[in-house]
Order: structure tokens, then sequence, then C-alpha cells
């Protein structure tokens, strides 16, 4: 029978390393101070969008503009949460992007989008053909430029958290969740003002129209619009790191199209008496519903990948024959974390969370390492994730069974003798807990 030491060695730790001594940092490279200064860039530009749009809009146009905004702001962010529900990116790499593109984005897009429009007026001496040329040349490109810097920082600093298309999609889209609330914030609290100027009310006022347009028939259009850079960036992150000009033009390619598509549907206004239902019914819908095809079809691939990568460390003792198609499940992912909340405690159902996300890490790892797309620490952060998945087995390997039972099928599973990458972990010869 075999037996387990009770505490696995640190796999975190070099052979003869000692923790703490490694090489110091300076002050301006340690975390605190990163997150400090991260935290007061967006602060500051949150108080000054702020006194920007209420300086518009008065404070009872803000606060009307305020609780007609936020009505499809819960809705948005369930949608891409639940996209992100396969491998659940932290929490607050999506409060970074919401509140980048509600704060950074929105204020870089008021403050540019005005100087250039006033710049060209004063120019041609012609503020109607100033004020087009703004909507559907400047705005596009300063606001998903804007929109488009959370997406590249996330890039570049969260690199762990972001590893494909669906990544992409989720920051790219909630980024412009947050840019579009402040938006409707200003448009709907200045047609409001407009409103008690001219005394209009009800269904033909100039804020029911707007929020009809903004809110009822298009909530979607500026994460639709980013998502596209999105995507751009997630397959750049598909991308080896040697395709260097790949990994370039890819995301550039994207905001391109992101910045075309915002251009299209700001125009539609001056294609005629019926531009706007044209572009509408004709780009916006189709486009949209192709990108969550795509958006959902690359979820079903994601499950698919952790079925199809995970029997690997069955072989290797590391995982029992029916977790891979538990965690490939996600009916019986939440199957097993609601046993787990019902028999141990919520405390329990967090860890089995964790033990799935773990596990779909390194399913994900394994795939890109498959088709040589892992970086130079594949090893390391194998033995990271294998170490999580064995501090928490013994919680989440009943819930995990319990799932099987409910939802598997009545086959048995046959695992492959899978070969080893990059001399991974898996292979029997490596577990160090298996005697």
């Amino acid at each position: 029978m075999a037996t387990f030491p009770p505490y696995p060695p640190h796999p975190g730790h070099p052979a003869g390393g000692v923790p703490g001594h490694g090489p110091r940092t300076r002050w301006w490279q340690r975390n605190w101070v990163r997150h400090g200064a991260l935290i007061a860039l967006l602060t500051l530009s949150g108080l000054v969008i702020l006194a920007l749009v209420r300086q518009q809009t008065g404070t009872e146009g803000f606060l009307v503009g305020l609780g007609l905004a936020v009505l499809p702001v819960p809705l948005l962010l369930a949608a891409f949460r639940w996209l992100d529900r396969v491998d659940p990116g932290p929490w607050r790499n999506l409060l970074f992007s919401f509140a980048w593109g509600a704060c950074a984005a929105a204020l870089i897009a008021i403050v540019a989008n005005s100087f250039a429009t006033r710049w060209i007026a004063t120019t041609t001496a012609d503020p109607t053909s100033a004020d087009t040329l703004g909507a559907t040349v400047i705005a596009p490109i300063v606001e998903e430029s804007a929109k488009a810097a959370a997406v590249l920082l996330v890039f570049l600093f969260r690199r762990r958290d972001f590893t494909g298309i669906v990544d992409g999609v989720v920051i790219a889209g909630v980024t412009a969740t947050g840019f579009a609330f402040t938006e409707n914030i200003l448009y709907l609290g200045t047609a409001f003002g407009t409103d008690q100027l001219t005394g209009d009310r009800g269904f033909t006022s100039v804020t029911a129209a707007t929020f009809f347009v903004r809110i009822v028939m298009s909530p979607f259009a500026h994460p639709l619009f980013t998502v596209l850079t999105g995507i751009g960036f997630g397959i750049a992150a598909l991308s080896p790191d040697r395709q260097h000009i790949r990994r370039a033009l890819l995301p550039l390619t994207g905001l391109l199209l992101a910045m075309g598509m915002h251009a299209i549907w700001n125009g539609s206004s001056t294609f005629g008496q019926y531009g706007f239902f044209e572009v509408y019914g004709l780009f916006m819908v189709p486009v949209f519903g192709l990108l969550a095809w795509l958006a959902v079809w690359t979820r079903q691939r994601e499950l698919r990948s952790v079925r199809e990568e995970l029997p690997a460390y069955v072989y290797a003792g590391w995982l029992t024959p029916a977790e891979p198609f538990v965690l490939g499940s996600m009916k019986a992912r939440r199957l097993a974390r609601e046993y787990a909340r019902h028999h141990l405690g919520r405390q329990a159902a967090r860890s089995v969370a964790r033990y799935e996300a773990h596990a779909t890490s390194l399913a994900f790892l394994r795939h890109r390492a498959a088709r040589g797309r892992a970086g130079a620490d594949f090893v390391v952060r194998e033995r990271e994730l294998l170490h999580e998945l064995w501090l928490r087995r013994e919680v989440a390997r009943p819930a995990l069974y319990y799932a099987a039972r409910r939802t598997a099928p009545p086959v048995p599973v046959v695992v492959p003798p899978w070969p080893p990458v990059y001399g991974s972990y898996a292979s029997p010869l490596y577990n160090p807990y298996r005697s």
C-alpha cells in the first residue's frame, strides 16, 4: 500500500537555496510601490473624471446618468465572468481592467477628444465638420488606444494570467464595460439636462431616446470593439516567444479592426436616414453573434484540452482516473463545489475551486508545452501547480469523486501511457509522494 509523507517538500525552493537571500530589489521595483502608484493613478483619474462629468451634467444629471448607466454593467460583467469560469483569472486583474476603463481611459478620451475637436474646428473654421471628423476618426483612435492600454499592461505584467483568447476577450471586455459605464453617465446626464431645459418628459424625451439606444440596443458596443483587440493579444499569447513580429502584429491588427468597427458605428448617423439601423442590423449584430460564437467555442475547446492533457498526470499518480473528466466538465465542477460546501463548509468549497483552477492551469501549461509554446519556466511552473494540487487533494478528491459518480458515463477509464513533456513530472518516476 502506498504511503505519503505528511507534508511534501516545498517545490518552490531550489536545491541548496535559502529563501529570503536572493538579490535585493530596489525600492521602486517592489510590488507594494508599483501597486500603490497604480492605485494612486487610478484614484486621481477617477476624481478628475468625476469632476469633469459632474461639471458637464450637473449634480442632478450626474445622479440620473449614474442610476441608468449602471443597469447593464452587472449583466456584462456576469457574461465575461461566465466565459472565464474554465480558468478564472484573479479578481485583481478584472478590478484593474474595469477601473482603468472607467477612470483612466475615460479621462484620456474626454481630454484628447475635446482638444482634437477644438483644434480641428479652429483650423478649418467649420465646427460641424470638426464634430463629424472627431466622432468618426479621432474618437475611435483615441478611445480604442486608451482601452487597449489596459490589455497591454495585463499582457506584459500578468503574463501567467494571460494565456489565450478567452483571457484577452475577458480583460478587453471588462475594460470596455468600465469605459462605457462612464461614457453613458456623461451622455445620459447631458440628455437629462437637455430635457430639463426643454421640458420634455416620458418616451419622447432625449433621455429616453439615449437610454434606448445606448443601454437597451447597444450595451455591448464598446465591449465588442475592444474584444477585437483582446483577441489579437490572446492569439499573440498562444504564439511562441521567438516569433516577435507575429506577436507584435497580431495585437496591432486587432486594435486597427477595433478602431475601424468603432468608426463605422460612430459614422452610421451620416449614412442616411436609416444608416444607424442598417449598420446595427447588417453589421453590428452579425459581428456580435460571430464573436460570441468564437468565445463559446474557445471555452469548449479549453474544456476539451483539460480532458485530453490531464490523463498524463493520472498515469503518474498525481490525479485519480476520474478527475480529468470531472475537471473537463463545468457541470461536474459545480457539483464538486456544492458537495464540499454542503458537507465541509465554504472554506472547503473554496479549496475545491482552487484545486479545479490549478488543475486547469496545469492542463493548459502542458498543452502549450506539447506545441512548443511553453516558456523557460515550464518545469518550475509545473512543480508549483502540482504542489498546490497535492496540498488540497484530501478535501478535493471526495468532492470530485462524488461529482464523477453523478455525471461520468458508465464506462471504464483507460489511461494511456502519455509521454512526459520537457522532462516534466508527468511520469511515474517523478512523483516523490509515492513509495
